[in-house]
């Protein structure tokens, strides 16, 4: 059977299937949506690059064919990059072809796998890529409310808490701002519980995180 997005669409929904298969061999997309069933692991197959970039869906893991009619793996790879994808790219190879396993690797492919693989090592490797997007998931959740809870700060903390990730006392501060002392470290507290900062450390890495300065300062 041919399994393709489009079949998938009525059973799938938010939470499984976070997996495609991209390969133009009908019997390898078969037996390895069988294989990944057999553990748990819910996958979408494609036959090729452009159906497969036309789903809509967010995946998580690609396993992706390197050889194909149309688009070849690296071409999908490059325009899954371009369109600022997150999903971790597993090519596959029939060829050995260790030229084409470094282009991949260095446009950020997560791993590259011969074919036949060891199904195991394939298991393994797609474990690790599913672990490694939950926790990139988890990261990109907590920087965008990071940048919801600086939003709701007044325009004051907001650079007071710049002023404090660049170094700057709280005397400082407040002469750089024309208040008191007091009046800094009154809203640079305020500003530290909305953030959810418990010290200063804290607050300058969450500075960093922000964009408000480049780098941590120098011990």
């Amino acid at each position: 059977m041919n399994t393709s997005y489009q079949e998938n669409t009525g059973k799938r929904n938010s939470t499984d299937c976070d997996i495609a298969i991209v390969d133009d061999d009908q019997a390898l997309r078969d037996s390895l949506v069988w294989l990944l069933g057999s553990v748990g692991l819910e996958a979408a197959a494609f036959a090729d690059g452009d159906s497969f970039l036309a789903s809509p869906y967010n995946w998580k893991v690609v396993l992706l064919d390197v050889r194909m009619p149309g688009l070849s793996g690296l071409q999908v790879q490059q325009q899954l990059a371009e369109r600022g994808a997150t999903a971790a790219v597993i090519m596959m190879s029939g060829h050995g072809d260790v030229p084409m396993a470094t282009q991949a690797l260095k446009n950020g492919a997560f791993d590259f796998i011969e074919k036949p693989f060891n199904h195991q090592q394939l298991i393994d490797s797609l474990q690790e890529a599913l672990a490694q997007a939950q926790r990139r998931h988890q990261h990109n959740l907590q920087h965008r409310e990071l940048h919801q809870r600086f939003a709701t700060l007044r325009p004051k903390e907001q650079q007071i808490i710049s002023l404090v990730a660049q170094g700057m006392t709280s005397r400082e501060i407040a002469e750089k701002m024309g208040i008191s002392a007091k009046t800094v470290e009154v809203y640079r507290q305020r500003a530290m519980k909305t953030l959810g900062a418990n010290n200063l450390a804290e607050l300058v890495r969450q500075a960093v995180a922000l964009g408000l300065v480049s780098a941590l300062p120098d011990a």
